[in-house]
């Protein structure tokens, strides 16, 4: 035989093998892949399952604040289309608040919203050194003010704005700031129930000598200083709220973070000495995390800045600048109204029909379960909008009827993750129901409670 043609053949087999042996290493590569992918999804649903076997006791420890397992079943939109197909096995997630119904309107605006910031923007700590805030962001406080004249559900003349990491800072900061430093004991700190089921943890997380949580401001009757907090719309059951202790020495903090168009009716501006707003409710930027308070001492604005100073150095002038863009969108929208200059939905119209239609479609959804009940509103006229209507909170606040004691355990049985009643200061029979998720979670959420007839 040819030497040549020997040589050939050699070569071709030793290819031969080098092809075989790399496809057998590739598949073995991407079995191993697959099979770490898999164990990975395996320990996130045998983790899911056991929180839903899990004892009373362990759960009422999760309940207040989003758990492990809750933060992979909410991750993403991709979730709940897997819930709406699993016949009913998956847990639905009402717990918190996220507020990814408004997603759609946001993806419609397009690049309306988007920021591009250099590398050579915001380097610096300040923003302004002549303002008692000295991080606040002009264009953020320019955008705060026309936003709240442009709805007016609050006052902003003679204001010190004092920009925060959502309303959550603002809320410690403002504790830090009314309670006086020499005080021989902490000041009470009250709300009336059903209260924010965070404003316990909040208040006691710093175990600060400053103040001290005090429960239900129904039950407070000590004669001393005291804070009370009025939540209006309130979270968790979207009444409206004055204060209930009416001492001489009492201080109010206002939180209203749902007193906005799509919510409730606006019937005059809020003008209180100390407010608090968040982004995350009035556009649904929770992810920006800022918040802002309108107040009216200017020492008290000052010692609020203090303890953002030294929390944080500061908030995100990044964040700052992002959210006063989606802002001004907001206001934009509205703004445009009859104009006919684009075509957008003006933001608070669009979620003020999907919040009503959500109403309806629960309301519809318990008059056919029979088990349950929801409190009624009255109906007013908005200022901004012109409409008459009910308010439509941002929670439901529903109750189990009959001789079910536990509605929150008993709406676990079927699926549905809510918080319980016991975490605002009431009985077991109510909870909290997240009235902000995304469409489809919604709508399987009302298809399951339709059907549980027991």
């Amino acid at each position: 035989m040819d030497k040549r043609k020997v040589l050939s053949l050699r070569h071709v087999l030793m290819l031969s093998v080098a092809l075989n042996v790399g496809l057998f290493l590739r598949l073995g590569y991407v079995g191993e892949g697959w099979r770490a992918e898999q164990s990975l999804h395996g320990f996130c649903l045998e983790e899911k399952q056991q929180n839903r076997g899990a004892p009373m006791e362990d759960f009422s420890q999760k309940v207040a604040h989003v758990s492990k397992g809750k933060l992979v079943e909410t991750a993403s939109s991709s979730v709940a289309r897997l819930d709406v197909e699993d016949g009913g096995q998956r847990d639905i997630n009402l717990d918190h608040g996220d507020p990814t119904m408004y997603e759609r309107f946001w993806k419609h605006m397009g690049d309306k919203t988007t920021v591009v910031i250099s590398g050579s923007q915001y380097i610096s700590y300040f923003s302004d050194i002549t303002n008692i805030c000295w991080f606040l962001e002009a264009e953020f406080a320019t955008t705060v003010i026309r936003l709240h004249k442009l709805v007016g559900n609050a006052i902003t003349e003679g204001r010190h704005i004092v920009v925060g990491t959502g309303s959550t800072q603002l809320y410690q900061a403002a504790l830090y700031a009314l309670c006086p430093p020499d005080a021989s004991e902490p000041m009470s700190v009250v709300s009336a129930a059903p209260f924010y089921s965070s404003y316990p943890l909040m208040t006691d997380f710093l175990k600060s000598g400053l103040f001290k949580w005090a429960g239900d401001a129904h039950k407070f009757s000590q004669d001393k200083p005291y804070i009370e907090l009025v939540t209006s719309p309130n979270n968790p059951d979207g009444s409206t709220r004055k204060p209930v202790v009416n001492q001489k020495d009492g201080i109010l903090v206002h939180d209203l973070a749902y007193y906005w168009p799509q919510y409730t009716p606006i019937n005059s501006p809020a003008d209180h000495e100390l407010m608090l707003f968040t982004v995350s409710k009035s556009s649904g930027h929770a992810g920006a995390r800022i918040g802002w308070a309108l107040v009216k001492d200017q020492e008290v604005a000052r010692k609020m800045t203090e303890f953002i100073e030294i929390n944080t150095i500061g908030v995100s002038k990044d964040s700052q600048l992002r959210a006063a863009k989606i802002l001004q969108a907001v206001a934009d929208s509205c703004d445009r109204v009859g104009t006919g200059s684009e075509d957008v939905q003006p933001f608070f119209d669009h979620s003020y029909i999907l919040m009503e239609k959500r109403w309806k479609q629960l309301r519809a959804a318990v008059e056919k379960s029979l088990l349950f009940s929801l409190p009624n509103f009255s109906t007013a006229r908005c200022n901004f909008s012109g409409r008459n209507f009910e308010t439509q909170p941002a929670f439901a606040w529903l109750k189990c009827e009959g001789e079910i004691e536990d509605c929150e355990i008993f709406l676990r049985s079927h699926h549905i993750l809510t918080r319980g009643g016991e975490h605002f200061g009431v009985s077991q029979k109510y909870v909290r129901i997240s009235m902000l998720p995304r469409d489809e979670m919604f709508d399987l959420f009302i298809e399951r409670l339709s059907e549980i007839q027991s």
